[in-house]
This record gives structure tokens, sequence and C-alpha cells, in this order.
């Protein structure tokens, strides 16, 4: 046989407060019946016992205070107007403001906004009606005792409830603030690993492709001249590479050993750069040429000189690794605030000697320091007029020239 689960409605599951506030107060109620404290007089000369219904029902919806608490008020409504007509009950009142208080605490917000409201205007009526009725100041009391009954009860609800939802709001505020901060350092985390991988490559891939290539050459060709020339390249960018690791690390530790920041490499390094790549790739027919096309005394900003640096490595490295024989330009130009850098190698042709097999890390690296600066990348194959396949890479880095007496 299945067993289907019995669920049970939350009305008929009360709170252990709420259980334990009814126990006492029905409790106390009785206490007060059976010595014989009453509210007022027996004016239709009821029994006696009659006044322990309203206490009953009053003690019964004490159970529901939380979990019914309109329904809990309206029928409690009707409870102390039947105890008025009884000897009283002073454990009734109490139960019935106590409703007032629940109905404002754990009812919907409309309840909440409507019932503070609603007994602050049943106070002043009864206030006016009693001194209409009796004309004597002492109704003022019995405006009073509406007031501590219903308004009051109703008001301190209404206070407690809006510090509850002010705490409530602070900690979801405080909880969005965290996640927001939670966010804010996953991307910077994640922005600082890709700035580092970018760094990386294109500090050290020229130097080890260099070194890989002249390396298999040593291994394919084994005469001493070959061997020695191979070493001697291998030496350098040993050298070099470790240089640029060094230089990296300053980086990572924004300081190098006279606590100043590492000097990041600028355009004015391309000479170098280029007679560099001149002597590594002199074995596999390249020639390196540079077309500097900037004003004299152009001030860039650091991060563009240091993205333009980049591309131009990257663009020899791959032409070092991937290059047919043939004439390695590259050009720089500066013109309506946007700085061009342009690299055009051969592309398709027989290649003598070893290869340096490529990762496409490189082209991803120049795309993310492009995109950082908001400038374009174009990078592929290219026909020239004569039907010259090359390999064309041009960036567009938007640039303010820092130097203000230098027209643009």
């Amino acid at each position: 046989m299945e067993y289907v689960p019995h669920f049970r409605h939350p009305l008929f599951q009360p709170h252990r407060d709420d259980v334990l506030l009814s126990v006492i107060s029905l409790s106390a109620g009785l206490l007060l019946w059976f010595v014989g404290v009453h509210n007022q007089g027996n004016a239709l000369g009821l029994p006696g016992w009659v006044t322990l219904v309203p206490l009953g029902v009053l003690a019964a919806l004490e159970l529901v205070r939380r979990t019914a608490p309109q329904f809990a008020l309206a029928v409690g409504v009707l409870g102390v107007i039947a105890d008025q007509f009884t000897q009283g009950n002073l454990a009734t009142i109490v139960m019935f403001a106590d409703l007032v208080y629940a109905a404002v605490v754990y009812g919907t917000p409309q309840a909440a906004r409507r019932i503070p409201v609603t007994t602050g205007l049943v106070t002043l009526v009864a206030t006016i009606g009693f001194l209409a009725w009796y004309r004597e100041p002492g109704a003022l009391v019995l405006g009073m005792v509406t007031g501590l009954v219903s308004f009051a009860p109703a008001l301190t609800g209404s206070i407690l409830r809006n510090h509850r939802e002010a705490a409530v709001a602070a900690r979801l505020r405080a909880e969005q603030t965290a996640l927001l901060a939670e966010v804010d350092r996953t991307q910077a985390v994640l922005a600082e690993r890709a700035r580092m991988a970018r760094e990386l490559h294109d500090m050290v891939a020229n130097h080890l492709s260099a070194i890989a290539i002249h390396s298999t050459a040593a291994l394919s060709i084994d005469t001493p001249e070959t061997s020695s020339r191979a070493l001697a390249v291998i030496r350098e960018n040993s050298v070099q590479g470790l240089a640029e690791m060094r230089r990296l690390i300053g980086l990572l530790r924004a300081g190098d050993g006279d606590g100043q920041p590492a000097a990041a490499p600028t355009l004015d390094g391309l000479d170098a750069l280029l007679a560099q790549s001149a002597t590594f790739g002199a074995d596999s027919g390249l020639t390196f040429a540079l077309d500097d096309g900037r004003p004299p005394g152009l001030g860039l900003p650091t991060p563009v000189e240091l993205a333009a640096y980049r591309i131009v490595q990257e663009s020899l490295t791959n032409a070092l690794k991937h290059a047919s024989p043939g004439p390695v330009a590259v050009s720089l130009s500066y013109t309506d605030s946007t700085l061009t850098v342009s690299v055009t190698s051969p592309f398709g042709g027989e290649r003598p000697g070893p290869r340096a097999p490529g990762s496409g890390a490189g082209l991803v690296g120049m795309q993310e320091r492009v995109t950082l600066l908001d400038g374009e990348l174009e990078a592929g194959p290219a026909t020239l007029d004569d039907d010259t396949k090359i390999w064309h890479v041009r960036a567009l880095l938007p640039a303010e020239n820092e130097n203000e007496e230098l027209p643009t």
C-alpha cells in the first residue's frame, strides 16, 4: 500500500509561543472569573458563566494570531463587543489588544497600514461619543482606554514592523553590496590574469621562438659553424628572456629592487627590436625595415606605447615563425589623434629552415590590447597589386597627443 503523506494546513499548526500565550491568558481569565473580578456590572442580568464565552473565543484566536492575523482580529472585534454585554473580563480585553498588535505585525502590508488609521479614528470617534453622551470630563478616560486597547497596540505593531522591514532591507543591501564586491573582485582577478598572460606571452614568446628555431637548426645541420651560430643566438635569447622575466616579476611586485616601478618598453625601442629580429631571421631569408612616420616630439600615453610595441613584437615573432623569405615592413603613423601600426610579412611561399609551432594566443593578446584601448585591429592574409601574398597586421589606437604644443 502506497503511503500518502498527510499535509497539515498552517492554520492548524500554531506557533509554540502562541499556544503558550493562549494557555496563560485563558488561565488568567479563569482565575479572575473564579475570584469574582469583573470589568463592569451585569446590566442585562446574564448568568455569570456567559463571561467565559468571549474569553474562550479570544483565547482560541490567540492560537492563530500569526497564521491568520486578520481573521483573528475580525472575530476578536465581535468577541470584545460581546464581552461588553457581560460582567466583562480583563483577560479578554488584553487578548484583544494583542490581536490588534499581531494583525499589524504579521498581517499583509495593506492591513499594517490600514489598521493603525482605523483604530485611531475609532479612538477619536469613541472619545467624542463618550463626551457627548456623558457630558463630563471623566468621559475622556473611556476614550483613553479605547485608545490603549486598540490604537496603542496598532501603533506599537506598526513601529516594530517598520523596524523589521528596515532591518531586512539593510541586510539585503549588505548582501547585494557583498555580492557586487565579490563580482568586482572576480572580474579584477580575471582582468589581471589576462594582463599577466599577455605580458608573459609577449615578453617571452619572441625569445623562445628564436631558441626553438636555432636549436632545431643546430640539430638538423650538424656543422661547427651552424652549431656555433645557433648556440650564440640561443644564449642571447636566453639572457634577454631572463631579463624580460625579471621585468615581469617587477611588474607583478609593482616595483623593482630600488622600490620603483619597472619601466615598460616604448616605441623608441623598435629599432633595437627590429635589429634583433634581423639577426634571428637571417637564416630564414627575412629582412626587416621600420618606417616611423610619427611627428617628432610626439607624446603618447604609456598604455598606447606599450600596446603598440607589443603588437609589433608579436607580429615580428609570428614572421620569424611562419613568414616566407622576403621583407618584413613595420610602419607607424599618427593622424587625427590615432596611432596606426602596420606590419606586413611574406605569406604563402616556401620557407627554408625550421619552423616553430604557434598556438594562436598572440593574435588573441593583440585583440585584447586593442579592445582595451577602444581601437581596431585587422590581421590576416592580403594580396598586393603584383599578386604578392602577404600577412598584414594593422592596428588603429586612439591616442591624444600629450604634448599640447605639437599639432596633430
